[in-house]
C-alpha cells in the first residue's frame, strides 16, 4: 500500500511538472493562462500597447457617463455594482444607486430589497458593510428563496412578519446573482467531472446491485435496495468497489465499496411505510423477507456500527467492549475505517495472541461481523471522509449506531439504547451526545454504569480559524435528566462521537466525500443536513458507553492524529469549510458560485425544514456569525422538549415545527 501511495505521488510531481513546462510554453508563445496574447507579444517590446490605452480611456468616458446619468436620480439607496473584465484579470468596481432607468433605449434593472439593505446596514452600524454585489432583473427572482422564506414564515404563527423579516434578512445576499450563480455552478459541474475522469457514478454501483434484487419502488421515488441477514463483508467484495480521486490530492485515487442506497427522502417527508423498508431483521419472515419493518421483534433487529480510526491502539479493544457486554452479540455488524502504518495496531486482531491460539476471543467468534476497510494513514485527510466510507459499509441494517475508537460500552448497552430510542415514539428519532470520560464510570465487575447523570448538548458557538468563521460545540452541560421525562429529552445539536438512530439516517444524511481535512464543522454539517431532512435530536436517559479522554489516560497523549498530514494537502480544508457552510446556508455572505456543488443530491439538504428555520429558532445569526446565549437554559431543564415533544406527527415521522412558535 505504501509503496502504491509513493508511485502515485510520483505520477502527480511529473504531472504537475508537465503542467510547469506547458506554463512556461505558454509565456514563450506570447499567450497568457486565459489563451489571450498579452501585451509584450502584440508590441515586440515590455511597453503597454497603444490599443489597450485607447480601449481604457473609452471604457473610462463610458462609466463616468453611466455613473453621472444614473446617480441624477434622487433619493435612492446606492449599489455596488461589480463590472468583472478578462484584462489581465482586473475588474472595475463604483457605486450606482438602486432603481430603474432607461439609457439608451435600454432598460437595466437594479432590483434589491431596500427595507432589509437598510436593516443590515443599521444593524452593523456601518451603511456599507451589507451592500449587495451584483444586480438581477425583477423577472429572475428565484423560486427556491421565495419557497425558503414561505416555510420560515409558516413558524412562529403571530410573529410571522418578524420571522419573515429575519429570513430575507438571512437570504438577501444568496438572492442576489442566483440565475448568474446557477449558470455558473452547473459549468462548474461539467467541468468538474470531466476533469474527474476517473470517477464511476453511484448509479454504476446501483447497476452492480441488480443481480441481487431492487425494490423498484413506485416509479417516483428512489428505489430501495434488498436487504438480508447476514451480510457479506464489504472487505469480500473488493471487485464491486469503485475508483475515485482522492479527495485531498485528485492526482491520486482511492478505492472504496459503493453505497447500499441513495438517499431515500426524495426532497420531502419520508411517509411511515417508506421508513419501514429500510432495516433488517436476523431472521425472515414467511416469505423469506428480512425487511419486516418494525413486525421484527426488537430484540432481533439488526445494528450497525461504524467506527473510524487513525492509528488508535484502543480500537481492538472497542471492538471487542461492543460484542463482549451485547446482549444479543448475533445481531450486531461493526465496520471499522482502519487508518493505520505499518507496525500500528489493527483493529480486528485480537488482544491476547492470535484467533488460532485463543479462539475463543470476541474478535475470533464474530469476525465474520466485522468489517475492516485499512487505509494506509499517509491518505487519510480527517474524520468526515473516514466516516465517509464508513456509511459506505452500510448494508440495511435497521439501526445504525458512530462511535469513537476509544470508547467502552456497559453490560447489555444494545438492548438499553434500543428501549431508549423507541421510548420516543419517533422513528426520526437520533440519540447522540458528547460522551462522559470513563474514569470511574463503569462498575468492572458487572459492566454495568455507575453514573445517573449525562451530557446534553446545548453549548455551541462561532470560532475563528484558517478556515474561517464556523461554528463548534463546546463543554456540554451534565447532569441528572428532568424527573418528569420518562424518555430522552429533546436538544437542538448532533454529536460526532456518539450518535444512535433508524438506519435510514445513514442512507439520507452520509458523510460528504468532499470535504477534506475537516474537524470542527462536520458536526454542524451533519446536524442541519439532518434537520432539514426531518431528523430530531435527543440526549440519551442513560450512558450505554464513555469515552477515554487523554487527559485522563497518559498512554492515550502517545496516539498520533491525522493532522500530522495537513502538510501534503494544505490548503484544502479552506475550499472544504466553505463547501460545508454553502451547503448549509452558513456563509450567506458568499456568492454561490465561490464553492464546489457536486454531487449536491447526494450530501445536500433536504425539503422538510430549511437551515433558515433552525438558525431562528435556536439563535443562530449566519450573518454577523454570533450564537444567542441562553439556550442552554431552554434545553438542558426539559423546556425545549416539554414544547416540542406535543408536536410529534401522529405517525411518529417526526416533529412538526410548522406548529411549534418558540425562538431564542
Amino acid at each position: 500500500m505504501a509503496e502504491e501511495i509513493k508511485k502515485q505521488r510520483r505520477k502527480r510531481l511529473k504531472k504537475k511538472s508537465k503542467s510547469s513546462a506547458s506554463r512556461d510554453d505558454q509565456k514563450d508563445s506570447g499567450a497568457n493562462s486565459s489563451g489571450v496574447i498579452d501585451g509584450d507579444s502584440m508590441t515586440g517590446s515590455g511597453s503597454t500597447p497603444t490599443a489597450l490605452i485607447i480601449v481604457a480611456l473609452v471604457l473610462g468616458v463610458y462609466v463616468i457617463g453611466f455613473v453621472s446619468t444614473i446617480a441624477s436620480l434622487p433619493d435612492i439607496k446606492p449599489l455596488h455594482l461589480h463590472l468583472n473584465k478578462n484584462m489581465n484579470g482586473s475588474s472595475i468596481s463604483f457605486m450606482v444607486p438602486i432603481g430603474r432607468k432607461k439609457l439608451n433605449g435600454s432598460i437595466i434593472n437594479l432590483a434589491v430589497d431596500k427595507e432589509n439593505a437598510d436593516t443590515n446596514a443599521d444593524a452593523d452600524g456601518a451603511k456599507d458593510d451589507h451592500l449587495v454585489d451584483g444586480m438581477k432583473k425583477v423577472k429572475g427572482e428565484n423560486k427556491t428563496n421565495k419557497e425558503r422564506l414561505v416555510d420560515g414564515i409558516m413558524v412562529g404563527g403571530d410573529d410571522a412578519d418578524e420571522n419573515q423579516a429575519k429570513l430575507e434578512d438571512m437570504v438577501i445576499h444568496r438572492k442576489e446573482h442566483m440565475k448568474e450563480d446557477e449558470i455558473i455552478r452547473k459549468g462548474e459541474q461539467v467541468e468538474a467531472r470531466k476533469n474527474k475522469k476517473a470517477w464511476k457514478s453511484e448509479a454504476d454501483a446501483a447497476a452492480a446491485g441488480e443481480d441481487t434484487g431492487i425494490d423498484t419502488g413506485n416509479g417516483t421515488s428512489t428505489p430501495i435496495p434488498i436487504a438480508t441477514w447476514p451480510v457479506t463483508s464489504t472487505s469480500k467484495e473488493k471487485d464491486k468497489w469503485l475508483s475515485y480521486p482522492h479527495p485531498g490530492d485528485g492526482a491520486m485515487t482511492v478505492e472504496m465499496p459503493p453505497f447500499w442506497s441513495k438517499p431515500i427522502h426524495d426532497n420531502k417527508l419520508m411517509t411511515r411505510e417508506r421508513a419501514m423498508q429500510i432495516g433488517s431483521c436476523i431472521k425472515p419472515d414467511q416469505n423469506g423477507s428480512h425487511q419486516r419493518g418494525d413486525k421484527c421483534p426488537v430484540s432481533e433487529r439488526t445494528i450497525f456500527v461504524a467506527i473510524a480510526s487513525y492509528r488508535d491502539w484502543q480500537c481492538k479493544h472497542t471492538v471487542t467492549s461492543i460484542f463482549s457486554r451485547a446482549k444479543h452479540p448475533e445481531r450486531i455488524r461493526v465496520a471499522v475505517v482502519d487508518q493505520i502504518v505499518d507496525g500500528d495496531d489493527i483493529c480486528n486482531e485480537p488482544i491476547e495472541e492470535t484467533c488460532e491460539t485463543q479462539p475463543h476471543q470476541d474478535i475470533c467468534t464474530y469476525a465474520d461481523q466485522i468489517d475492516v476497510y485499512s487505509m494506509d494513514a499517509p491518505m487519510a485527510v480527517g474524520p468526515v471522509f473516514a466516516r465517509h466510507i464508513g456509511h459506505r459499509q452500510y448494508r440495511g441494517e435497521y439501526y445504525y449506531m458512530q462511535s469513537d475508537a476509544h470508547v467502552t460500552f456497559t453490560q447489555d448497552w444494545d438492548v438499553d439504547i434500543v428501549k431508549q430510542m423507541e421510548a420516543t415514539g419517533n422513528d426520526m428519532t437520533v440519540l447522540t451526545t458528547y460522551l462522559t470520560d470513563i474514569v470511574g464510570s463503569i462498575d468492572e465487575k458487572t459492566g454495568a454504569s455507575k453514573r445517573n447523570t449525562r451530557p446534553i448538548m446545548c453549548n455551541t458557538d462561532y470560532e475563528g480559524g484558517a478556515q474561517g468563521k464556523h461554528l463548534r460545540h463546546m463543554s456540554q452541560p451534565e447532569r441528572m435528566p428532568p424527573s418528569d421525562l420518562v424518555m430522552p429529552q429533546l436538544e437542538p445539536w448532533w454529536a460526532a462521537g456518539f450518535s444512535f438512530s433508524r438506519g435510514h439516517f445513514v442512507v439520507n444524511v452520509p458523510y460528504d466525500q468532499y470535504q477534506p481535512m475537516i474537524f470542527q464543522g462536520e458536526e454542524m454539517s451533519i446536524g442541519i443536513r439532518g434537520f432539514t431532512i426531518g431528523y430530531d435530536y435527543y440526549a440519551p436517559q442513560r450512558s450505554v458507553c464513555f469515552h477515554h479522554y487523554a487527559a485522563m489516560n497518559t498512554n492515550r497523549n502517545k496516539v498520533p492524529h491525522f493532522w500530522e498530514n495537513s502538510k501534503e494537502y494544505a490548503g484544502t480544508g479552506i475550499r472544504a469549510m466553505s463547501r460545508l457552510l454553502g451547503i448549509v446556508h452558513m456563509n450567506p455572505e458568499k456568492s454561490l458560485s465561490s464553492w464546489d456543488h457536486i454531487e449536491e443530491d447526494i450530501y445536500g439538504i433536504g425539503k422538510v425544514r430549511t437551515p433558515e428555520l433552525f438558525y431562528i429558532t435556536f439563535g443562530i445569526d449566519v450573518m454577523r456569525k454570533v450564537a444567542k446565549p441562553g439556550l442552554c437554559n431552554f434545553v438542558e431543564k426539559g423546556k425545549m422538549h416539554r414544547q416540542f415533544q406535543k408536536y410529534l406527527r401522529p405517525d411518529g415521522i417526526g416533529i412538526d415545527y410548522s406548529k411549534i412558535k418558540y425562538k431564542l
